[in-house]
């Protein structure tokens, strides 16, 4: 054990959350490493976050130039996609994501040490936390390491390995005509047609992907509503303009059965009420985007006992009034989506720094689990914080909702964007802002005003009372304002 190195914090994991706090722990003085299975970033920056943006980037503009470009007097006829390069693109923004990553360990002295983690031992004060590094097995999301390349001990170990996609039961994922969205984002070829389950943020922004490249998408859900955690006049207008550009959407279906069938898949759906009627879709491609589980494989020494709920790490997260992202075993912690919902990037690196900086003995603000902001980066974008209207009403509060339409929007209508509202809620009688919903052009830039608001304990007066620049999509969130005292100006 001579030889062994001993570090004040052990991160496993490089993804926002285990690459944030890793840096953060060194900036506070800790002797840090950090371990990861695969490419530094972790999902986030190589298969999610990141270069899904760039393929939705694609997207939008193939959308605007070759489907609207002749409303603006630029015609666009003949334009031609090539698949193999927009992919290609995507993927050669990770290699510079992974080299600045590399380059701020560098720069902050932490030790990247490359390999899977397997955890024999926390802290129990006699002894400090011990982690095998093997060499890596399996793929990106499942592997249980092969052969010990080293063993290091820490003070203290924070996990952050991220959540890995689920699958259908009956429908194993298989890289090719079955996938999942890591499999989704490096396709050889565009498919002609793709049957996509689930139409939460990850399968909509496929959805839009694919269907502005020219293939047949198919969205099956199985609530009444696309993007069913929004607020419900977000959902309905989402469902209305992305059936508008030829998405077609099977709400209330559930799906019964993947079978092959020729190059491809034969979908069998059937409604939630009614067990006896079927459809058969036949895709080239079906895509599984149902969720995400937390991901643990292999990571854990049967000893060590450590406590899991529902498939995550369990911490004291959601019950201490100041957590420290503690799991049940001394000297381990856990946070981001190994923890649990909301699965978002900036929450992981939000929880890494509040773990870091009070294993540090540090005071903090920690996070406001009640001010979270998530975005689904589409054409037309949606974003949303705080309490739909539904959540309000089930929590009996008094309160009004304000709704702008951006029909009547200057900005907006200069740039051909002008479906989809601004909508806001305010409690009764002071106007505190109890959740907001945007759908339209630039929605996840717009939240973070109400992020902001709603961190300061900001209301309705105090948005309103804030100039906002014109002509600029801003203004939509003063009008929203104005719209819960019944003030609206342009509508």
């Amino acid at each position: 054990m001579a030889d062994t190195k001993h570090y004040d914090l052990i991160v496993i994991g490089s993804g926002p959350g285990g690459y944030v706090g890793a840096i953060r722990a060194a900036q506070l003085g800790m002797k840090v490493a950090c371990v990861e299975r695969d490419k530094l970033g972790g999902v986030c920056l190589n298969w999610g976050c990141i270069p899904s943006k760039a393929l939705l980037h694609n997207a939008q503009l193939v959308d605007e130039a070759v489907n609207h470009g002749k409303e603006w007097g630029i015609n666009f006829t003949g334009a031609k996609i090539d698949f193999k390069t927009v992919i290609g693109r995507s993927r050669d923004l990770t290699k510079q994501l992974n080299a600045g990553i590399a380059f701020l360990f560098k720069k902050n002295k932490v030790d990247y040490i490359a390999g899977h983690a397997h955890i024999l031992s926390g802290n129990d004060g006699s002894s400090p936390c011990q982690v095998e590094v093997k060499k890596v097995t399996g793929d990106y999301y499942h592997g249980d390491g092969a052969d010990v390349t080293e063993t290091i001990t820490g003070d203290k170990i924070m996990i952050a390995t991220g959540a890995a996609p689920k699958e259908l039961p009956f429908a194993k994922c298989d890289g090719k005509t079955i996938v999942s969205s890591y499999d989704a984002m490096n396709l050889p070829k565009q498919p002609d047609s793709i049957v996509i389950v689930g139409s939460g943020a990850i399968g909509m922004e496929f959805a839009y992907f694919y269907n502005c490249l020219g293939t047949k998408v198919t969205v099956i859900e199985m609530v009444d509503r696309i993007l069913p955690i929004e607020d419900t006049d977000v959902s309905k207008i989402a469902q209305k303009l992305f059936s508008a550009q030829g998405i077609e959407f099977r709400t209330n279906h559930t799906v019964r059965a993947v079978k092959k069938s020729g190059k491809g898949q034969k979908v069998t759906i059937g409604p939630m009420d009614d067990e006896k009627k079927s459809e058969d879709l036949q895709a080239d491609v079906v895509l599984v985007a149902v969720g995400v589980g937390g991901r643990f494989e292999g990571l854990f020494d049967e000893s060590l006992g450590i406590a899991v709920d529902r498939g995550h790490i369990k911490t004291d997260y959601q019950d201490a009034e100041e957590p420290t992202y503690q799991t049940s075993v001394p000297g381990i912690y856990a946070i981001g989506d190994i923890i649990g919902p909301p699965w978002l990037a900036h929450v992981a690196s939000e929880e890494a720094v509040t773990c870091v900086e009070r294993i540090a003995g540090h005071h903090t603000l920690g996070v406001d689990y009640k001010a979270i902001p998530g975005c689904t980066y589409c054409n037309p974008q949606i974003a949303s914080i705080g309490m739909t209207e539904r959540a309000v009403k089930e929590a009996g509060l008094e309160y009004t909702a304000g709704t702008y339409s951006l029909k009547a929007h200057g900005r907006a209508i200069a740039v051909g964007a002008n479906e989809g509202i601004v909508k806001i809620i305010a409690s009764k009688p002071y106007g505190e802002i109890l959740g907001a919903h945007v759908i339209g052009e630039t929605a996840s830039e717009l939240i973070s005003e109400i992020s902001l608001a709603i961190r300061l304990e900001a209301t309705a007066d105090d948005i309103i009372s804030t100039m906002h620049p014109h002509p600029t999509m801003a203004e939509a969130i003063h009008e929203g304002a104005l719209a819960t005292e019944g003030r609206m100006i342009h509508n």
